[in-house]
């Protein structure tokens, strides 16, 4: 068998600095997550010991075992394609064509930006895809957390560990981020308190984030609660939890346009002015609704829009083909679905999306009869656990906050889609390139 880079002896790490991201992934074992330093980072840095049994128990899969390499060069490209989808967003020909499809609610204007982007690819050293936008991406206190507890096998790797500034870095952007967001709504006083707000939180996966975000934002001197839309209320022109005063609300609902019933107080409030919320329905109508991705990839409707020839050449060489589903296409995206991944326009967390040669008949139709996108299949890279267990599959995504990249994670799992039910799998650092890697 051969010898994997984490049984290399220290003197011969010098002569790595060749070595690809693809054999860096598939044989370099040096850097691991941490468990006790995980368990010290809950229960001493942030004061919360509860919240590694939390994380066990509910979210057994949550942090990978292993980091992910990715080329610096990719790394630059994913950059690139943000700034120029950040520059078309810009455009007032664009929003046009784009808030005209969308529900109505998000044709209202809060003035914020909207909180947690994520862009989500799929990059190996030959493949490169922009597989979706999201406008309320998860996971950014867990990747500050996980940044806190990597351990190296030698001292030749430890320069590749990312710093506890970094991640109390990471932690500072947030808050800027939020505070941001408040002047922006034309907010003059101070930002005082903040609600967390998701439908039946304690019973939602990511849960522990919600008590990592409301921790830092009592640090930062916020008032900060934990709330399910229904336990809130309107009155005297200002929305309220119990006798706290809510300034905003860090959404995390996946009914993008507060459609629901039970969302009703939330919606009235919104529009009303009576409290901020981010993310809002217009960050998801002009970034995230998928639909979004056939017009950012088509080069000759963005010409059309007035963008730029070199943008529209950039974006049509990364987002990967994508075209609405409907009666006219049908035939013709069955008898390409091998090629193809199936995705619901509102949809998030990969849910109901399907790898076209996985279909049945059955799941055919409920495609055919719901709002669906068919997207180009761009294979995701591969990261190796140890040399006897098969390789995971990755994604990237990059956390972006007015156009700039605020953190990148890797997500490792198997399947059709990320689903952090995969043991070894989960959030995973990112590492830049081979020679920085091992030399």
């Amino acid at each position: 068998m051969r010898e994997s880079l984490s049984e290399a002896p220290l003197a011969q790490l010098a002569s790595l600095a060749g070595l690809s991201v693809e054999t860096l992934n598939s044989r370099c074992f040096c850097i691991s997550l941490d468990d006790e330093a995980l368990r010290t980072a809950l229960e001493s840095n942030l004061g919360r010991p509860e919240l590694y049994r939390l994380l066990r128990e509910r979210c057994p899969y949550l942090f990978a075992a292993q980091p992910v390499f990715v080329a610096p060069a990719q790394l630059q490209r994913m950059a690139a394609v943000i700034a120029a989808i950040e520059a078309v967003v810009a455009l007032p020909a664009y929003r046009e064509r784009v808030l005209a499809r969308a529900p109505a609610i998000a044709r209202h204007d809060p003035g914020a930006r909207g909180v947690f982007f994520g862009y989500d690819f799929h990059v190996t050293e030959t493949g490169f895809g922009l597989i979706e936008i999201n406008s309320n991406a998860g996971g950014a206190m867990l990747n500050a957390l996980l940044a806190r507890a990597q351990r190296a096998c030698c001292p030749a790797l430890e320069r590749l560990l990312p710093p506890a500034r970094q991640a109390e870095a990471l932690e500072q952007a947030i808050i800027a981020m939020f505070r941001e967001e408040w002047t922006l709504a034309g907010q003059s006083r101070p930002l005082r308190s903040i609600a967390i707000v998701d439908q039946a939180p304690e019973q939602q996966y990511l849960y522990p984030e919600f008590l990592l975000f409301q921790q830092l934002f009592q640090r930062h001197g916020l008032q900060a609660v934990i709330s399910d839309p229904g336990d809130l209320q309107l009155r005297d022109g200002q929305l309220w939890h119990g006798e706290q005063a809510i300034d905003l609300v860090y959404n995390r609902l996946t009914d993008f346009a507060l459609q629901a019933p039970e969302l009703g107080t939330l919606r009235q409030a919104y529009l009303d002015g009576a409290v901020l919320l981010t993310p809002h329905p217009r960050a998801h109508a002009l970034y995230a609704d998928k639909h979004n991705l056939a017009l950012l990839g088509d080069a000759r409707e963005l010409q059309r829009l007035g963008v730029p020839p070199a943008t529209c050449a950039l974006l049509q060489a990364a987002i990967p083909a994508t075209e609405a589903v409907g009666p006219g296409n049908a035939e013709r995206l069955w008898r390409q679905r091998k090629q193809l991944f199936f995705k619901p326009c509102a949809g998030y967390g990969s849910r109901a999306a399907y790898r076209g040669d996985k279909l049945t008949q059955r799941v055919w139709q409920e495609i055919l009869a719901g709002d669906y996108v068919a997207q180009a299949l761009v294979l995701p890279g591969q990261r190796a656990l140890s040399e006897a267990a098969p390789a995971l599959k990755y994604d990237l995504r990059a956390y972006v906050y007015q156009g700039q990249v605020q953190w990148l994670a890797a997500r490792l799992y198997q399947g059709q889609t990320t689903n952090f039910r995969t043991p070894g799998g989960g959030f995973a650092p990112v590492y830049p390139g081979a020679a920085e890697g091992c030399s």
